[in-house]
């Protein structure tokens, strides 16, 4: 129990949760506002302004430098962490989102087109990255909930 306790005390995590599920919301709702039509599985699904990711790993980092201090270990890994995260995100996840719908486009081609080979696969998801713009999104999220909720 006391460990449970602990855990739900934690004020690195909850900040990373709080951020996560804001950023997750509002990703829905833009979502609905520019498509004009609302997606449950935008609440879970990557991609998307602003990124979850970059917002949850940004809101651990800024708590964790008003608690621990800009010169800790724990504020060095947990901003190395937000780093590493946010470049991949606009990296190697956007790059394959865009592979993703070139891919999907010739599998779709490959039902119609006697030619080509016809693919079984289902299609790829292509909202696996985010844009800067999305990331930089995410980023000020978390900064201003880890702020606040380290402050608290």
């Amino acid at each position: 129990m006391e460990q449970l306790q602990l855990l739900l005390s934690n004020r690195i995590l909850w900040p990373g949760i709080i951020a996560w599920l804001i950023a997750q919301i509002l990703k829905a709702l833009i979502y609905a506002a520019v498509y004009k039509t609302f997606k449950l599985e935008r609440l879970f699904g990557d991609g998307g302004m602003p990124s979850a990711h970059s917002a949850t790993v940004t809101s651990m980092a800024a708590a964790t430098a008003i608690i621990y201090g800009l010169d800790s270990f724990q504020f060095a890994i947990t901003a190395m962490l937000a780093i590493i995260v946010m470049h991949d995100a606009c990296g190697v996840r956007l790059e394959t989102g865009k592979q993703a719908k070139i891919l999907n486009l010739l599998m779709d081609m490959s039902k119609t087109d006697g030619h080509w080979p016809v693919f079984s696969e289902e299609h790829l998801k292509e909202f696996v990255g985010h844009t800067p713009l999305q990331v930089a999104g995410g980023f000020l999220l978390g900064l201003v909930v880890g702020t606040v909720m380290a402050l608290l």
